[in-house]
């Protein structure tokens, strides 16, 4: 299970989140409450313990200006959040993510258009309840090309429950683990990577 905590913009939730198991932290380069500098999120790549890999997100950027960003930070991986096509993912090849916003189902079936190393669905996760999760269900049909990772809505109290329905590759995680935007709560991501790492065992383990 690969999991990711987002919209990084302390040192201290960093190594909290490498320290707790964490795969990947997200650094936020668009429009956003989480919104960070290159350079203090080349600070906080720099001095976070190594192992877990360092990802920048991003919104309809040049890809030149991504790859600058990437070298500059020493990033690992982008995840690419905007309108961006199947071309303009080749062009940053293995280190692509690429999320796709999930409204409805005609958005599920956009999986299929992408051959991404990973792909990320953004959207609300209602569990064993609710009209989106008949939604989810699609998933088991459409075999998405790479890896695929959930998002949005998640956090300690419906990540196991997300994982066990829909078996996914990674799980993200950015809100549902703050007490503001971009503050990192310690005991909130604990209790999300423990979570999510005692559901994929039980569903590895049956």
């Amino acid at each position: 299970m690969w999991i990711k905590i987002c919209g990084i913009t302390r040192l201290e939730d960093a190594i909290s989140a490498a320290r707790f198991g964490a795969d990947a932290v997200g650094f936020v380069f668009a429009d956003s409450p989480r919104r960070v500098r290159p350079e203090v999120a080349r600070r906080i790549s720099r001095e976070m313990p190594r192992g877990p890999s360092r990802v920048g997100v991003f919104v309809d950027s040049p890809p030149d200006l991504v790859r600058g960003i990437v070298e500059y930070c020493e990033l690992d991986l982008v995840q690419l959040h905007g309108a961006e096509d199947a071309g303009y993912c080749e062009t940053l090849g293995e280190l692509a993510i690429k999320a796709l916003r999930v409204k409805d189902r005609s958005d599920i079936l956009r999986v299929r258009d992408y051959s991404c190393p990973a792909l990320l669905l953004d959207g609300y996760y209602t569990g064993a309840t609710g009209g989106r999760s008949r939604d989810w269900i699609m998933l088991k049909v459409v075999k998405p090309r790479g890896h695929l990772i959930i998002a949005g809505g998640l956090d300690p109290g419906n990540v196991a429950g997300a994982i066990k329905d829909l078996h996914p590759y990674g799980v993200d995680v950015s809100s549902g683990v703050e007490s503001a935007p971009g503050v990192k709560d310690p005991v909130l991501m604990y209790k999300f990577i423990e979570s999510a790492r005692r559901a994929d065992y039980e569903v590895n383990d049956n």
